[in-house]
């Protein structure tokens, strides 16, 4: 195990680096989420040493290190995943455009590997109504809560479909005044990141 000294602002770099790279291993090989992969990554590097909280490394820095060894790895494989699924997200928003479909997560931040699946937000004045449209498209789906951004509990729709995992994160349409923009695209946005993705000026 590496030793490091958490005294030092460079060893603080360090460490912080080498927990993002891992993590970031167990998310493009695994699919783990990334607060589980975050944990684990520094439980497999520190053990059971306790650290602060600055240490470790924000969202953004391991996204990035998920490009990146991406790019390394799966670069014959990952773009095509990528547009496979954003094609099949923009299918399903079209679908679903009656309840306010937004895209989010790894398909809409390019990062969405092989273990991905599919996050949508819907925006409805009663979650009930999607529950009824997709049992009348008799869609066999799974119901669990997921948490906002907001610390509020979401009633999520999950299914498969065309063998990948889509999960409908419900919220009420007061909700789209408050959800952050700039995690989540619309039908349209999408349909521009294909398109550009497509033309190779991703």
């Amino acid at each position: 195990m590496t030793n490091f000294i958490f005294n030092d602002g460079d060893s603080v770099t360090q460490i912080r680096e080498e927990i993002a790279s891992l993590a970031a291993k167990f998310i493009a090989e695994e699919g783990a989420e990334y607060g589980a992969a975050k944990r684990r990554a520094v439980k497999q590097l520190l053990g059971n040493q306790k650290l602060n909280g600055n240490i470790l490394p924000d969202n953004a820095q391991i996204e990035q290190q998920v490009r990146e060894y991406q790019a390394i790895f799966f670069a014959d494989s990952q773009p095509a995943r990528l547009l496979h699924l954003r094609q099949l997200a923009a299918a399903l928003m079209q679908e679903l455009n009656a309840f306010n479909p937004y895209i989010i997560g790894a398909v809409l931040n390019g990062t969405a590997g092989e273990h991905s699946d599919i996050y949508l937000q819907l925006y409805t004045d009663n979650s009930k109504d999607v529950a009824i449209y997709l049992l009348n498209l008799g869609v066999d789906y799974e119901v669990s809560e997921h948490q906002g951004k907001r610390g509020e509990a979401l009633e999520t729709l999950s299914f498969i479909h065309k063998n990948e995992g889509v999960h409908l994160l419900v919220h009420d349409i007061d909700d789209l005044r408050h959800t952050d923009k700039n995690e989540r695209a619309n039908l349209s946005n999408l349909l521009t990141l294909i398109e550009n993705q497509q033309l190779g000026t991703m």
